[in-house]
């Protein structure tokens, strides 16, 4: 099954947790049926928002069931499925598959420094065991390498490779790989700041952090570009920047997972080694709320 193709607001959704540190479930049904219902297109669990490095691998496939049966095929979910271990990488896609999940989202391997090389063999391998449509996690801010549009192309070729998450903020990159890739990839970004310019370049729709607090913004972001109205599409990005800086203000989740806990979502309980982020952080994340218009 390769034929997927996803578009506008996905949400890169956080991973709520009791004040001990414990799987809130409760919340997260909540949280995975509130998303559908503000509009979001695609639900992305135990991505880098969902705290996928310290989840146990337990945990991390609960999550995944959780946002696949909540979601009852209402919006696709594209399930995380990354590691620096490629067996690993392979048992959580195969597991994604498994459970009904659309695609498996796969973060380029982190501490191990591949080559391009050793990249094209990882992605491969996934694919190739898994016989599950994959989409690339292209974040070298987190992992340290940054795939190239030639390797990219490279593993296009392989028809369970079908798209990619791109986090590097470049915005020549669409564009590249639009011109090296020979099929219908689907193109998503990975940096709120960037959605309209993305979309312009040739973008299908972005997985974003903001979403998680602003899931209908986001979405109308979408919609109007889709529509044609342009400065519509604009106004609301231009709105909604002091959101999409707050929510960066320190290391993801924990501002976001603060913003979602004001507005009674859920906890801002994080995992070790996050911190607790700083009050001024609290501050700046608090005004940023209020000035788009969801606390106060």
């Amino acid at each position: 099954m390769t034929n997927i193709w996803l578009e506008g607001s996905l949400t890169a959704l956080i991973t709520p947790m009791n004040q001990d540190g414990s799987l809130d479930v409760k919340a997260f049904e909540k949280f995975v049926d509130w998303q559908i219902q503000q509009g979001t297109s695609a639900l992305v669990p135990v991505g880098t928002t969902g705290e996928s490095p310290t989840l146990s691998h337990e945990e991390h496939k609960k999550i995944v069931e959780i946002a696949v049966k909540v979601s009852a095929g209402r919006v696709p979910v594209l399930a995380g499925a990354g590691s620096n271990c490629t067996d690993e990488a392979i048992e959580m896609a195969n597991f994604a598959k498994e459970i009904g999940a659309n695609a498996a989202l796969v973060v380029t391997p982190y501490y191990n420094k591949p080559t391009q090389e050793g990249l094209f063999l990882h992605y491969s391998a996934i694919a190739n065991a898994s016989e599950f449509p994959i989409y690339i996690y292209n974040i070298p801010g987190r992992s340290v390498i940054d795939m190239s549009v030639e390797t990219m192309a490279r593993l296009a070729e392989n028809p369970y490779i079908v798209g990619v998450k791109d986090a590097t903020a470049n915005l020549v990159r669409p564009i590249q790989e639009r011109r090296a890739i020979k099929k219908h990839f689907n193109l998503l970004s990975g940096e709120d700041g960037t959605v309209v310019s993305y979309l312009a370049a040739g973008g299908n729709g972005c997985i974003s952090v903001t979403a998680n607090v602003a899931p209908k913004f986001c979405a109308q972001i979408h919609k109007a570009w889709k529509e044609g109205k342009v400065a519509e599409a604009i106004a609301l990005q231009d709105r909604l920047s002091v959101l999409h800086d707050a929510m960066f203000c320190e290391s993801n989740p924990g501002p976001v997972k603060y913003a979602a806990s004001l507005l009674g979502l859920c906890n801002e309980v994080c995992r070790l080694p996050l911190a607790p982020i700083t009050d001024a952080s609290r501050q700046k994340i608090k005004h940023a709320l209020e000035v788009v218009g969801l606390l106060g």
